[in-house]
């Protein structure tokens, strides 16, 4: 890493892995304020269910792209390129460390290694493309003769970008100079436990009443409630499910995204990883270390 650019100090993990809490002490520490990298937290009036900072927790340091979209609001990691770089700029013109944290690899990924983004879809084939089911949207892309490769076959946006897209694949550089990213590792045992807590949590705070009045307010198809811990409701409101299989779905669709975004930032091999818990001095040292401020 060079001095030729601006630091920016990056931690990824899985969700539930402490990221947040890391996060904030380490911006105590240098003088940081927070980005972050979610694609879910990105969206207003989704509080509970994703698992935002705590009012607390923004009091004692700044954060940035939190509640910048409305919960039916097209947002996408194209636009989340632009208005991370934007509080990139703005921290460090400050004489801040800006520190962008996150679950969200692709977010995380477009600023990193700056990426070339493709034009969106258009929104009328978009819609035609979401009434379509996954098993129909991946005989559409065989059909296409596109490799789905990569993609979670389970995730329906996912599948309509790459029809949208034609299978082409955004641009990318090499890392961003001056960048050091940091992964926590939690083992298996300990996330599992950590997400059940989490999500036990959630659902003392009220996530109920909170899914209810989006699905009043927007309807099921609101980009927001396709998010984990908000579509798993929906059985058990339209009464084909209780309230206790909500409650598994949740768990099981969590233990499900932490894996997928442990698989997607394994190929990463620019990340220095450090098992949870973190030894906080270990890391305080290899921050002042490598980062050049």
């Amino acid at each position: 890493m060079t001095k030729s650019r601006s630091p920016l100090l990056v931690i990824v993990g899985e969700t539930a892995s402490g990221k947040t809490a890391l996060a904030i002490e380490l911006a105590k520490q240098f003088n940081g304020e927070v980005i972050c990298a979610d694609s879910w937290t990105v969206r207003r009036e989704v509080n509970i269910g994703t698992a935002k900072p705590t009012a607390e927790e923004r009091a004692a340091v700044p954060h940035h792209l939190l509640d910048v979209a409305d919960p039916d609001e097209d947002f996408t990691a194209a636009v989340f390129k632009d208005l991370a770089n934007q509080a990139i700029q703005d921290i460090t013109s400050r004489g801040k460390l800006p520190i962008m944290v996150g679950g969200s690899g692709l977010y995380i990924d477009g600023v990193l290694y700056d990426y070339g983004f493709l034009p969106a879809g258009d929104r009328g084939d978009r819609q035609e493309l979401n009434s379509l089911s996954a098993g129909e949207l991946l005989n559409k892309i065989n059909g296409l003769g596109l490799d789905p490769g990569a993609v979670d076959t389970g995730n329906k946006r996912r599948l309509i970008r790459l029809i949208e897209t034609n299978g082409a694949q955004p641009t990318k550089t090499g890392l961003r100079a001056n960048t050091l990213i940091l992964g926590i590792r939690p083992d298996r045992a300990t996330l599992e436990q950590r997400i059940t807590s989490r999500v036990d949590a959630m659902l003392a705070a009220g996530l109920e009443a909170e899914v209810r009045g989006l699905v009043e307010r927007y309807g099921w198809d609101c980009e927001a409630l396709k998010g984990v811990g908000y579509a798993q409701w929906q059985g058990y409101f339209e009464g084909t499910e209780n309230a206790e299989q909500s409650h598994q779905k949740i768990i099981k669709a969590s233990l499900d995204l932490a894996k997928r975004q442990r698989t997607w930032f394994k190929r990463n091999k620019s990340i220095y990883w450090f098992d949870a818990p973190v030894n906080w001095h270990d890391v305080v040292e290899f921050v002042t270390t490598y980062l050049h401020t």
